[in-house]
């Protein structure tokens, strides 16, 4: 291993680098170059795959030691012995699910490439933290070495408790799901014929959810994206040829099932079935320094482990995908494919059990893939299977997915575009492509909500997309709530006058519709229509209707009365009914704070942004734009990117939230794939070598 910018470590490691010569003989090969540009994004170039996905790991730690390290520990499941009990409830659910045991097992699975490139990811990480221990927390350090295991841990634990399982773990729909939008634009509808991407998930900006940008290089391989910290993998990404991104999709491949207790097992089939009852101690550190341990016991049902029991009643969770060992070597393929066949090959694979897949190609290819492992079932539709299922009947325990074949899917629809916003696989281009009723009901549900109306109704009227237009589209703040209903309020309020409402509707009246910094109006409406309920409006969603329902109020003199409510709160709080948007909504990372813009989705505002409630009277984004990728497949592939809360997480480091004033100003920067441009930009550059 060699580090170019510490010759002294370098040479305290010369038996390393001596040792790094392949074959009997031969000459060493070349060390890994990682260029960092300005924005601490690195660029590696390597002589193999492997080796490129040493580098990989090696600056994932350079920008995300401490966090990087604290994620392994919890996959772990010894987070509470390392950090204290404010973990032991992640702990025990690492071990509910058996997660350590079972990436054992994965990476037995793994086939010779694919291993090699997580054993290299493993020893990146590794050695960055032996050649740079004062960059790392003393308190994370205990958790060194990573093994391959913690690696394979820690993305189950993420794709499939946390994505996939968190609903039916713990029996509640969570407050803030994470979500996404994507577009993928044909040559038929592109002013410049070539295909396009837009890239943009929506996740928070903390913990398990922060994405790692990067560009990865190797003979036969070139790919530029983001990485969900900790995992060796691109997640979303482009190359020379193609590129796909991610949206969470509506599967259902996660049951809660209701267990009836007797005699100290449970009713399946008529009959009573004892639990399988194992013991897992849990070393908690206590405040004083020293460490207790805690028996676990974790009792199993056919179903799955049981997560909690209530009146009598045990309930036991069952979650698809658990066992996919092989999501490196798919999203490696992918990463690498030259075309749709062997794109499509790779996905083929379904390793990755959720998330829908929106793909472009430089031949003109468009694709929308509900993927993921959609367990089959005998009978029942969306809704029996998203609620509570009675455990009572083996007939409800699923053993088997769904094929490629059966999955929804929409590839180059005469519509010219594909979009996903979160909405079922329906509503995936406009016209309709796909009907529900040519697939079983428990699929998918029916209904499209405000922002991914607002996805289709901004494009289906543009016949020829440009690259910029794309942009404008991404960057768009307007409400399509306030397009829907605020003309039916400002007309109640004239038949239902009330001085207050009047003056609330002067400003909204002057309001530009957006939740742009400078819009004077939108906390007004966005407050008011968070009081609006369903049943307030006069036509609800229609399937038929899905890009114009819901529509009108149904009681006008209502929502004039709700208006009057929220104009004097809106008062109260901030002074005026006519603040603006990007006094109170702001974006804080770090030492920046910025005016923010966009706005939760539920408004239908494609700009989508959540925010907190903090103590000075403000609100700041946690959760939204992480990603954006507008890509371009033409003879070069054009992109334009941002990483909305900075490409770092470590203590000091410049990169903490160095891009939130481009997010601020609702732009995007370009890009760098040409070696001689990622020069021109570089912060720094380093060299690795690879000990084998």
């Amino acid at each position: 291993m060699k580090h170019s910018t510490s010759p002294l470590k370098a040479f305290a490691l010369l038996a390393f680098l001596l040792t790094a010569a392949i074959g009997n003989g031969q000459a060493q090969k070349a060390p890994s170059e990682i260029i960092w540009d300005k924005y601490g994004v690195p660029h590696v170039y390597s002589q193999n795959t492997a080796e490129m996905y040493y580098a990989f790991g090696w600056a994932q730690m350079h920008n995300h030691a401490n966090l990087l390290l604290e994620l392994y520990g919890q996959a772990r499941g010894r987070a509470s012995e390392y950090w204290g009990d404010k973990y032991l409830n992640a702990d025990k659910q690492v071990h509910l699910f058996n997660l350590p045991e079972t990436a054992k097992k994965q990476y037995a699975q793994q086939p010779p490439e694919g291993k090699q490139h997580l054993d290299a990811f493993v020893r990146g990480v590794n050695a960055y933290a032996q050649m740079h221990p004062e960059a790392i927390d003393p308190a994370k350090k205990q958790v060194l070495p990573i093994t391959a295991s913690d690696v394979l841990a820690h993305s189950s634990r993420v794709i499939c408790l946390e994505f996939l399982g968190s609903d039916d773990i713990r029996a509640a729909v969570r407050e803030i799901t994470p979500g996404s939008n994507a577009y993928a634009i044909s040559p038929s509808r592109s002013a410049s014929k070539k295909a396009m991407l837009v890239t943009n998930p929506h996740l928070p900006w903390e913990d398990f959810f922060v994405f790692f940008e990067a560009h990865l290089s190797a003979p036969g391989f070139n790919a530029y994206g983001v990485s969900l910290v900790g995992q060796p993998i691109l997640n979303i990404a482009f190359n020379d040829h193609l590129g796909w991104t991610h949206t969470v999709n509506t599967i259902d491949a996660s049951d809660r099932y209701e267990l009836t207790l007797q005699n100290g097992g449970y009713l399946l089939d008529g009959k009573v079935q004892a639990f399988e009852k194992r013991t897992v101690p849990l070393k908690i550190r206590q405040a004083d320094g020293s460490v207790k341990t805690e028996n676990m016991v974790i009792a199993s049902s056919k179903h799955g482990p049981v997560v909690g029991e209530k009146n009598g009643k045990a309930y036991a969770v069952r979650i698809a995908g658990l066992e996919n060992g092989l999501l490196g070597t798919q999203y490696h393929k992918m990463a690498q494919a030259k075309n749709w066949q062997e794109f499509e090959a790779a996905i083929r694979m379904l390793q990755n059990p959720l998330f829908n897949i929106i793909y472009a190609d430089k031949a003109g290819n468009i694709l929308y893939l509900f993927n993921g492992n959609v367990p089959k079932r005998p009978e029942g539709d969306w809704a029996f299977w998203n609620g509570t299922v009675d455990g009572r009947s083996s007939r409800y325990i699923w053993n088997s997915y769904h094929p490629y074949e059966d999955l929804p899917k929409v590839l180059n629809p005469g519509t010219g575009f594909v979009q996903n916003a979160n909405d079922a696989p329906w509503t995936s281009t406009y016209p309709v492509a796909l009907k529900p009723a040519d697939f079983p009901a428990y699929m998918a549900p029916l209904e499209t909500q405000l922002r991914p109306q607002r996805a289709v109704n901004m494009l289906k009227d543009d016949a020829f997309i440009s690259f910029d237009e794309l942009v404008a589209y991404k960057m768009n703040t307007g409400m399509e709530s306030a397009d829907r209903f605020l003309d039916d309020l400002l007309i109640a309020v004239q038949k239902h006058p009330d001085p207050v409402a009047q003056r609330a509707a002067a400003v909204l009246q002057k309001w530009d519709r957006q939740t742009e910094a400078h819009s004077k109006g939108a906390i007004l409406f966005a407050r008011w229509f968070d009081k609006m309920r369903e049943d307030m409006f006069t036509t609800p969603w229609n399937p038929d209707q899905p890009f114009t329902t819901p529509d009108g109020l149904k009681d006008p003199q209502k929502a004039v009365a709700l208006l009057v409510t929220t104009a004097n709160e809106v008062e109260k709080r901030y002074g005026a009914l006519d603040v603006a948007w990007g006094e109170v909504y702001r974006f804080r990372v770090g030492d920046y704070n910025v005016p923010g813009n966009g706005a939760p989705g539920h408004y239908g505002v494609f700009r989508t942004m959540y925010y907190y409630s903090a103590d000075d009277n403000k609100e700041y984004a946690f959760h939204g734009d992480s990603y954006v990728a507008i890509t371009e497949f033409g003879d070069k592939v054009r992109a334009q990117v941002l990483l909305s809360y900075g490409n770092a997480t470590q203590p000091g480091s410049k990169h903490r939230g160095d891009q939130l004033q481009l997010l601020s100003e609702k732009k995007l920067r370009p890009a760098l794939l040409e070696k001689q441009e990622i020069l021109k930009n570089m912060e720094k550059r380093e060299q690795l070598q690879m000990n084998q």
